[in-house]
């Protein structure tokens, strides 16, 4: 991952970090299944959005640099792994 957008990416994910603490909180205090759930389902809505700059990325840098080095195998092995990597997480 390049460097500029590792601080936002790393925020993103120390935030993430807290709010599963939390969810483990709520499942120690017996907290309503209903609460939990939601919570939960705002953590896969977060790291959805992390997946999403990562890959974003990745487009921006990995495949553009395979595309501007000309390189045919390097540009297809690049698209490859990237479809790899989608169809792995239902996209």
């Amino acid at each position: 991952m390049k460097h500029d957008h590792k601080p936002a990416t790393l925020k993103r994910l120390n935030r993430i970090e807290g709010q599963v603490r939390g969810l483990a909180r709520m499942v120690d205090e017996d907290r309503y299944c209903i609460e939990v759930v939601t919570q939960i389902a705002a953590v896969q809505a977060a790291l959805r959005k992390v997946e999403e700059e990562v890959l974003r990325a990745h487009v921006a840098h990995c495949i553009e640099g395979a595309i501007a080095s000309g390189d045919k195998k390097e540009q297809r092995d690049k698209v490859a792994e990237l479809f790899t990597v989608l169809s792995r997480t239902g996209r």
